[in-house]
């Protein structure tokens, strides 16, 4: 009991502070506004949306299988999708955003032992977020190079200038630990290899960037189209610019499934893509709700378990 507590106190904070942003979004951007795009929304983009958040799904599933597939572990197809909506569907209801994941490693532990299907499954996630960085990174170097494109705010460019040289010095940064001598040294060293070999390896590099990028395509696409279906589509450019930034506040642990945090990025952001802040606010929470939609076959999954022996659980 008292192990749980920290986790229930994580969890009502969670909620509380989620509840209370979208309060205060809801309040200060325009609820009636954005009321009136929900409840309009068109369903054919809705649906396209949905679409996307699915393809990206079965997508990571395969990067997964892939990235484990270099350490060891056979996983087949249909149980790697299986497994990955599975630990959707936990990430999206548990505090941390990463239990499903820790699932996933636990159950995959058979072949190769949980080091090596725990690395696959860490090894996996960056994989999709170095996807994400690197369309973030590109485009926001083009779009400060190129005229007539994203007119970037001033006070944007120095935080997004920083985060990009941050996450391209990081990847030398563990390399130059991985030379220190001890213990440390020897298990960063350990990591560094297994993470070359899983995702850099002659093999399977073009695959994992291939796969990658097709991921973060879809879940951009998706944002998108949830703008279109509530009546504040924005320019391809102008998705491939702010979104990345949008959805890499869900990364914070601060609210459950970054709700909250991602509404006010999307209302502080919006108007720079020449939409409005009530129109981001909208194309949002219609973005939560097209995620929830896309994970419910991990809600089956999870609840066919619940029926199953003690002992085959």
């Amino acid at each position: 009991m008292r192990r749980r507590l920290p986790s229930v106190i994580m969890r009502a904070g969670q909620i509380a502070i989620t509840a209370m942003m979208l309060a205060l979004l809801w309040r200060v951007v325009g609820a009636a506004e954005a009321a009136r795009s929900l409840a309009s929304a068109d369903v054919a983009w809705l649906a396209a949306a949905l679409v996307a958040l699915t393809l990206q799904t079965v997508l990571s599933a395969m990067r997964w299988q892939l990235t484990a597939s270099q350490l060891g572990i056979h996983l087949e197809t249909g149980a790697a999708i299986r497994e990955y909506y599975l630990a959707q569907v936990v990430n999206l209801s548990l505090p941390g955003g990463v239990i499903g994941d820790a699932g996933r490693a636990v159950r995959a532990r058979g072949q190769a032992g949980l080091m090596a299907s725990g690395q696959a499954v860490v090894f996996e996630r960056l994989a999709g977020q170095a996807g994400l960085f690197l369309i973030t990174a590109v485009t926001f170097i083009l779009t400060l190079a190129l005229p007539g494109g994203v007119e970037w705010p001033t006070w944007l460019i120095a935080p997004v200038a920083l985060f990009i040289s941050g996450g391209l010095s990081l990847p030398a940064g563990v390399y130059a630990l991985t030379h220190i001598q001890g213990r440390v040294g020897r298990v960063l060293g350990s990591f560094w290899r297994a993470m070359v070999l899983s995702l850099a390896a002659r093999a399977v590099v073009l695959r994992q960037i291939l796969l990658s990028l097709a991921t973060t395509i879809c879940n951009l696409a998706a944002f998108g189209f949830c703008a279109q279906a509530v009546g504040h589509g924005v320019s391809p450019i102008a998705v491939l610019a702010f979104v990345p930034l949008i959805l890499l506040t869900m990364l914070i642990p601060l609210t459950i499934s970054g709700w909250g945090l991602r509404e006010g990025a999307a209302a502080v952001l919006f108007p720079m893509a020449g939409s409005t802040a009530s129109g981001g606010l909208a194309a949002s929470v219609a973005f939560g709700l097209m995620l929830i939609l896309a994970v419910l076959p991990g809600l089956l999954m999870l609840l066919g378990r619940g029926r199953k022996p003690t002992r085959e659980r």
